[in-house]
């Protein structure tokens, strides 16, 4: 009986870590998304302006973040804004490479402060960087 109880034990840990080991890669499969997320749909810890989940408070809000599978962010359809400009979303890497702060420069509160916005990455940019990519 003895031996048993290491054996059991062993294949208990051995489960654990398999599945730690698939959580851990359901996480790494995903990236932070800015932009695309609806008004209260937002993923926590977004830009200033927001203080967690679900407190964005614009469509599309470009300093707020919601995960998506990864590789998916630039290239998710979303609906034109009020003057027909297109919107994409924007990984945090992209903004990490650029050197900009939480965010794109699109869709903000009306609240936020003029200085913080424009730590952004601006809209603008993503369209030029679009056009070279292809």
């Amino acid at each position: 009986m003895t031996t048993k109880t290491p054996i059991l034990a062993a294949s208990i840990a051995a489960a654990l870590t398999l599945a730690a080991g698939a959580a851990q890669a359901d996480d790494m499969a995903q990236e932070r998304c800015y932009g695309v997320s609806l008004a209260g749909q937002n993923d926590c810890a977004a830009g200033p302006g927001t203080s967690c989940a679900g407190t964005s408070t614009i469509d599309y809000q470009g300093n707020a973040w919601t995960l998506v599978p990864a590789g998916t962010c630039a290239t998710m359809e979303l609906p034109a804004d009020g003057m027909g400009h297109a919107r994409m979303g924007v990984t945090a890497e992209m903004l990490d490479e650029g050197g900009y702060g939480p965010g794109i420069n699109r869709d903000l509160p009306p609240t936020l402060d003029a200085e913080i916005a424009a730590t952004y990455q601006p809209a603008m940019m993503m369209d030029e960087d679009m056009s070279h990519s292809g």
